[in-house]
């Protein structure tokens, strides 16, 4: 690979849940389900825990999760998705974008850094 296409970068990071998703995937440096991703959304994006969140919420973000953001995530090859088990990995191109990815994370003042589940 030649260097992170910048578009791509912009892209995936466009969407806060994705920047969420890629946030908590960086500080792990492991492989996640999509509860555990969700569980981020809610508590980073809506600002309650996943105890307190209204059913509709949980399941919008599942939705969004599981409709949206992880395609586009693994369409881009950042990600791997194991749909059986409901698992997210990053793979070999997450680990070339992350500085990228975390440039623009950390730019955002709606995230409360670090973004951990």
């Amino acid at each position: 690979m030649s260097g992170p296409n910048i578009d791509t970068v912009l892209d995936l990071c466009r969407d806060q849940h994705r920047r969420i998703v890629l946030a908590v995937l960086a500080d792990q440096q492991r492989s996640l389900t999509v509860n555990d991703l969700r569980n981020a959304i809610i508590k980073h994006n809506h600002h309650t825990s996943i105890t307190d969140a209204a059913t509709e919420l949980t399941t919008r973000v599942q939705i969004e999760l599981v409709h949206v953001h992880i395609p586009k995530l693994e369409e881009a090859g950042v990600i791997e998705y194991d749909m059986d088990r409901q698992l997210v990995e990053p793979t070999a191109q997450f680990d070339d974008l992350q500085p990228h990815l975390l440039t623009i994370i950390d730019a955002d003042r709606n995230l409360n850094a670090p973004v951990e589940l």
